[in-house]
């Protein structure tokens, strides 16, 4: 019976998180907010900080579902990465990680380290303090930048920029959380090596990355040889459920080891792998909810100090500092393009699930070492907590408002949106002809082997339409070269399928012809006036959706340039 109630109380939580998650996320969009923030405050509302419809127990029991879902998150992330864009900013990227990682590690250690001195006229200690926050204010949050990215379908060099940072600085805050939680236990007087956690850490990177690649060659060896839609997603999933288990068995950084994945698998077989990452994204709607939901619901803020807030106000204040211009000196070192150097700061405020993780493993390497009297582990825990919170209502905002000023927003344009955007009368083909239906049969099949299509509509002597002539319906007579010289059109017209109107919106008639198996439909000028004024064709769509693709694309690459080419 208990595991019945047990199994009953969990689905609520996966419902209602789901649910009202998404509910937060609709009215967040309504008022020009970014919707990951609204799953966060949907979270904060359902959980202790709120109506404590979900606990911090329930939050643990969950856990497992997290680390999933940070694979899963890990995994697209790294899928938007590619090879190429290293090849062209590498230089760029490694600077502006350095610039914004030690910028945010330096300024907000240093001022921690000085209120807590302050506070409690303990060096060592406040020392210890100020380390430990400083390595976690250095990392972002891919999540809910990415997140933010797509929603607005963002594409730029900032773009590019943002996504690659946000990929990298976990490895860097694992770097700097290893050495500081090293630092930080020899000074509280903790036994142990700073080599050993130095080489500890290192491994667990340097090991996360190889697990990742090790995956990478998996799957991409199985895909190999599986199409089907249902099947691939499901083997995806599978290969990230395996690698992530055997990452956190071997204490390796699960994202690193994720991010890896994606990053291999897009890079070995682009073409290949852009279903696979088109059917995660679609599957990881639900996943990505209930994840920030969870990350809400398990900010406790009643409990903090009156010091400890002073501490998470110098936390977002310093770490926003050190990321904002930290960014700009390591884009101007490097000659990055303008917009990166003025705008990619902004798109690195956001903190989350990783920052919390570290917290939570600071906690308890030092639970020993207290500030007067509450442990210094939980003042890390309870102060990364709270500046979660602040800095993921701000962070989604700031990245929208980078790729707003960079003129960056809505450029990741597909087939879909282009579709989407047109008419029928964008794709109609009016230099088609129409045949009366008293033209004589052999004049009629001279048209077809002077034009290129394969339907025609056929007219009445008033001009309006009465159906098509197509080599299909032709196929019986066309043997009998004979009759061809008696029969009339109105002899072999056949009714069509389906028409449309020049107004109407192109997608809904592509799918119309898809279900009816139409390569071509005959075009009226208006449902009152059946006059032919064309022929859209699948095959005419689909070049004109390429050549309009490619426009963008150049016109993109054309921005990109003149960017790149601005000299500081």
């Amino acid at each position: 019976m208990e595991n019945t109630v047990f199994s009953h109380g969990l689905l609520f939580i996966l419902g209602i998180g789901i649910f009202l998650g998404l509910i937060g996320a609709w009215f967040f969009q309504k008022i020009k907010f970014p919707q990951v923030v609204g799953y966060i405050v949907m979270g904060l509302l359902l959980g202790d900080t709120g109506f404590k419809l979900i606990t911090l127990n329930d939050v643990e029991l969950l856990q497992p579902f997290n680390v999933f879902a940070l694979g899963i998150i890990g995994f697209l992330v790294g899928g938007e990465l590619k090879l190429s864009s290293f090849k062209k900013y590498g230089k760029q990227f490694s600077a502006i990680l350095f610039g914004e990682g030690l910028g945010a590690f330096f300024i907000v250690g240093t001022l921690v380290t000085l209120i807590l001195f302050v506070i409690f006229h303990n060096f060592a200690t406040a020392l210890a303090g100020g380390i430990v926050f400083g390595a976690i204010a250095s990392a972002t949050d891919p999540a809910s930048t990415v997140d933010v990215l797509w929603e607005y379908r963002a594409r730029g060099v900032l773009t590019t920029s943002i996504t690659a940072i946000v990929a990298l600085d976990d490895a860097l805050a694992m770097a700097l959380y290893g050495l500081g939680t090293s630092v930080a236990q020899i000074l509280s007087s903790s036994d142990v090596s700073i080599g050993a956690q130095c080489s500890r850490v290192g491994i667990g990177l340097l090991g996360a990355i190889v697990v990742g690649v090790l995956f990478a060659i998996i799957l991409n060896f199985v895909l190999r040889w599986i199409y089907d839609k249902e099947k691939t997603l499901g083997i995806a999933l599978g290969v990230i459920l395996l690698m992530i288990a055997l990452a956190g068995s071997l204490k390796m950084d699960v994202i690193l080891a994720s991010m890896t994945l994606g990053f291999a698998v897009s890079n070995i077989s682009p073409k290949r792998s852009e279903k696979l990452f088109s059917l995660m994204r679609g599957f990881s709607t639900p996943i990505y909810v209930l994840f920030f939901v969870l990350v809400g619901a398990r900010l406790s803020l009643g409990e903090m100090p009156a010091w400890l807030w002073i501490v998470v106000g110098v936390y977002v204040v310093g770490r926003s500092v050190g990321k904002f211009f930290g960014a700009m000196f390591g884009a101007r070192v490097s000659k990055a393009p303008v917009v990166v150097q003025k705008y990619l700061g902004l798109g690195l405020f956001a903190q989350g699930g990783v920052a919390v993780g570290l917290s939570i493993m600071a906690g308890h390497h030092l639970q020993g070492v207290y500030l007067d009297k509450l442990p210094l582990g939980d003042a890390i825990i309870f102060g990364v907590t709270a500046t979660t919170l602040i800095v993921q209502l701000i962070g989604p905002a700031t990245v929208k408002l980078a790729i707003k000023l960079a003129g960056e927003m809505h450029k990741n344009i597909t087939a879909e949106d282009v579709i989407a955007s047109w008419k029928v009368v964008d794709v109609v083909d009016s230099q088609v002809v129409s045949i009366p239906e008293s033209t004589p049969l052999h004049e009629a099949i001279k048209v077809f082997s002077e034009h290129r299509h394969l339907v025609f509509p056929v007219t009445n002597s008033e001009n309006q339409f009465i159906g098509i002539l197509s080599i299909k319906g032709l196929k019986d007579v066309l043997m009998d070269q004979a009759s061809w010289q008696w029969l009339l059109v109105s002899d072999v017209v056949e009714p069509t399928k389906s028409i449309s109107y020049p107004s109407e919106n192109l997608k809904p008639v592509i799918r119309k012809m898809e279900s009816l198996n139409l390569e071509e439909l005959p075009v009226l000028r208006s449902k009152s006036d059946k006059m032919p004024i064309g022929v859209i064709t699948l095959n005419d769509i689909r070049t004109k959706v390429a050549e309009e693709l490619l426009r963008l694309e150049a016109d993109l690459d054309v921005d990109d340039g003149a960017e790149v080419t601005v000299k500081v």
